[in-house]
C-alpha cells in the first residue's frame, strides 16, 4: 500500500493483514514469531506485576492485561511491533483513580477511555495526535518518571507508611520523616537488584536486565527471609479467594474471569454500580487515558517505523487500542497501550509480524497458570527497584536537558508547566494545560509571522505607477483570528489618510472566519472615510473563503483583480 494511504485510513487489523496476508506467512516466520514472543512475554511477566502494584491494584490485573489487552491490541490494531500491556506512563492516571475509586472505578475509566480511543480512531485522529509538541510529551513524561519513582521508595526501602497523602509534597514528608526506620534488609534486596540492572547491559548479551536483576533480588530475599529478615514479598502483601473459601497468599493460579466492570469493588469495598454521577466523575480521567494512550500508542509505532522501514496505520492502532480497552475490563484488566521498550525488545527477538505479540499474551497466560506460587516470592523492594529504572529510561531525562539548553523559551515554558502540574497535580490537568499552552503558544509565533509591508516604492509598483494618496502594501502570512485584527487594524488606520489602498495578498494562504470579520471591518472603516481598497492576487483558500461568506465588490469601496499588476493598471488609468 503506497505511504500515502496509511496516513487516514481506517482497516481492522491492518498490521496482520499486511504482515500476514499481503506477504506470505510461512513456517520459517512463525518460528521467528515465536522465539521473539517467549522472549518479550517472559520480559513482560514482572513488568506487567510491578506496574499493576504501582497503579493500586494487586499484581494479577497486570498480568489480565498483558493476556487479553495484549492478544487483541496484537490482533486488530494497526502496529505489526507493537507489544501492549500495562505501561507506565500511566500510574499517575491510574493510581488516583485506584485510591478513589477502587478497581471497579478504575475498570469503568479504562472502559471509557477504550470507546474514546475508538471514537478518535472513526473520526480518523490518528495522525494529528502525532502533532502534539515534543515539549507536552517530554514534560509530562518527565514528571510521571518523578512520581513513579517517589511512590517507590516506600517499598525500595522498606518503610512502614500506610498510605500514602494525596499531594506531593505530602508524600515528600511522610517519606522523609519515616526514612530513619528503613529496613536495612529491603534496602539491600532493592540495591542489589538495582545495581544488576544498572551493570549488566555492559556484559552484551541478549538477556534483558531485570530478568536477571529480579531473579537475583528474588534469591537473595528468600534468603534472607530464612534468616527472620521479613522482607515483604507479593505473597505476603497480596491474597486471592479460593474457589472452595478460604484465601491464598499471592495472585491467582486462574484464567482470567467474566465480570461487569461496575459490579467489581470500589474504595468501600462494596460494587460501585453504575450512575451518571460516577460517569461525570471519570470522564475527565478516561479522556487523559485515552489521550495518554493514543499519544504512547503511536509514538511507540513511529519509533518502530524508524527502527523496520516499514509504516503502520495510525488510525488502525488507535482503534485497536480502542478494542483491547473496552474489553480487557471485562476480565479485570487495567488500562493497557504499547510499550516502547517491550516492543523494540521484539523486533530485535526477530519478530516478523503481529502474531509474535499475540504468542507473548499467551506466555504470560501460561506463567500466570503454571508459575503463580512462584511470582508470589517476587520481593517488593526489587519490583521497586525494577520500576525506578523503568521510571528513569521513560523520563528520557537526556533529551529533556537538550531542550531546557536550546529550545525556544516557549518551548521551555511548555515543558515546566506540564512536568510542574504533572508533579504537583495531576496528569488530566497536565495533558489539557499543555496542549492549550502549546496551541497558544504556537498561534502567537504564527500570528508573528504574518507581516505588512508597504511596498508603494518598490521598483515592480514604480514601473506601473499609482495615483497620488495611494498606497500598495504586501501582506504575508496566514490572516487566521489572532493576525488579522492586527493587520486589518493597522490598515484601517491608515485608510483615515489615505485615497486608497492597494493590498497585495499572494503571501496570504489562509483566511479564517476571524480574518474574514476583520476583513468586513477594514471594508466597513473604507467606507466611512471614502478609502477605495483593491484586494489583488487572492489564492484558493481566501478566495473560497470569500466566496462563501458572499463577499462581492462594492461600487467605491472595494475591488477584487486576479494579479498585482492588472489591479495597478486598473488603479492607475482610473477604472471603477
Amino acid at each position: 500500500m503506497p505511504h500515502r494511504a496509511h496516513l487516514f485510513s481506517l482497516r481492522m487489523a491492518h498490521a496482520v493483514r499486511e504482515a500476514c496476508v499481503a506477504e506470505p506467512y510461512n513456517g520459517r516466520r512463525f518460528l521467528k514469531d515465536l522465539m521473539a514472543g517467549v522472549t518479550v512475554g517472559i520480559i513482560a511477566i514482572p513488568l506487567a506485576m510491578a506496574l499493576a502494584i504501582a497503579s493500586g491494584v494487586a499484581p494479577q490485573y497486570g498480568l489480565y492485561t498483558a493476556i487479553i489487552a495484549g492478544f487483541l491490541i496484537a490482533l486488530f490494531g494497526g502496529s505489526r511491533y507493537s507489544i501492549s500491556g500495562p505501561t507506565a506512563a500511566f500510574v499517575v492516571i491510574l493510581y488516583p483513580i485506584a485510591q478513589s475509586y477502587g478497581l471497579g472505578g478504575l475498570l469503568l475509566a479504562t472502559l471509557m477511555s477504550g470507546v474514546l480511543l475508538v471514537a478518535m480512531a472513526w473520526m480518523r485522529l490518528g495522525r494529528f495526535i502525532e502533532y502534539i509538541p515534543e515539549s507536552v510529551t517530554l514534560g509530562f513524561t518527565g514528571g510521571i518518571a518523578v512520581v513513579i519513582a517517589t511512590l517507590q521508595v516506600k517499598d525500595f526501602f522498606g518503610l512502614l507508611v500506610p498510605a500514602m497523602p494525596e499531594h506531593y509534597w505530602e508524600k515528600l514528608g511522610v517519606l522523609a520523616q519515616q526514612m530513619p526506620a528503613l529496613d536495612a534488609m529491603s534496602t539491600l534486596v532493592a540495591l542489589v537488584t538495582l545495581a544488576i540492572m544498572l551493570l549488566w547491559p555492559r556484559l552484551k548479551t541478549p538477556v534483558p536486565p531485570h530478568l536477571p536483576a529480579v531473579i537475583v533480588g528474588s534469591l537473595l530475599a528468600f534468603w534472607l527471609n530464612s534468616q527472620g529478615a521479613g522482607i515483604e514479598t507479593i505473597g505476603s502483601r497480596f491474597s486471592y479467594l479460593l474457589p472452595g473459601g478460604g484465601t491464598g497468599a499471592g495472585i491467582p493460579p486462574f484464567l482470567p474471569e467474566f465480570a461487569w466492570p461496575w459490579q467489581r469493588a470500589g474504595a468501600d469495598g462494596l460494587p460501585i454500580g453504575l450512575s451518571w454521577e460516577l460517569f461525570r466523575e471519570l470522564i475527565p480521567a478516561a479522556f487523559a487515558i485515552a489521550m495518554l494512550g493514543a499519544i504512547e500508542s503511536l509514538l511507540c509505532a513511529v519509533v518502530l517505523d524508524g527502527m523496520t522501514g516499514k509504516r503502520h496505520s495510525a488510525n488502525s492502532e488507535l482503534m485497536g487500542q480502542g478494542i483491547g480497552n473496552i474489553v480487557v475490563p471485562f476480565f479485570g484488566g487495567i488500562t493497557a497501550t504499547a510499550a516502547i521498550a517491550r516492543s523494540a525488545a521484539n523486533y530485535r527477538a526477530g519478530a516478523e509480524s503481529p502474531v509474535s505479540a499475540m504468542i507473548h499474551a499467551v506466555v504470560v497466560l501460561l506463567a500466570l497458570v503454571l508459575l503463580a506460587g512462584v511470582l508470589a516470592f517476587l520481593p517488593m523492594p526489587a519490583m521497586a527497584a525494577l520500576l525506578m529504572v523503568v521510571a528513569w529510561n521513560m523520563s528520557e531525562a537526556p533529551k529533556a536537558l537538550h531542550l531546557l539548553k536550546t529550545a525556544p523559551r516557549s518551548d521551555i515554558l511548555v515543558f515546566l508547566a506540564c512536568f510542574g502540574l504533572t508533579v504537583m497535580l495531576d496528569m488530566v490537568i497536565a495533558i489539557t494545560t499543555g496542549v492549550l499552552l502549546a496551541a497558544v503558544l504556537f498561534m502567537r509565533e504564527m500570528a508573528q509571522m504574518t507581516r505588512v509591508t508597504d511596498i508603494t516604492e518598490s521598483k515592480r509598483v514604480r514601473q506601473v505607477g499609482v495615483p497620488e494618496g495611494w498606497q500598495v502594501f504586501k501582506v504575508n502570512g496566514p490572516l487566521f483570528f489572532a493576525a488579522a485584527d492586527r493587520i486589518f487594524g493597522e490598515l484601517a488606520a491608515l485608510s483615515t489618510q489615505a485615497r486608497g489602498l492597494v493590498l497585495y495578498l499572494d503571501g496570504v494562504t489562509v483566511l479564517d472566519a476571524g480574518g474574514l470579520s476583520a476583513l468586513n471591518k477594514l471594508i466597513a472603516s473604507c467606507r466611512e472615510t471614502n478609502t477605495e481598497l483593491v484586494l489583488a492576487d487572492l489564492q484558493f483558500q481566501p478566495l473560497r473563503t470569500l466566496a462563501r461568506a458572499g463577499l462581492k465588490p462594492e461600487p467605491g469601496v472595494s475591488r477584487f483583480y486576479p494579479t498585482l499588476d492588472e489591479a495597478l493598471t486598473a488603479v492607475r488609468s482610473g477604472e471603477p
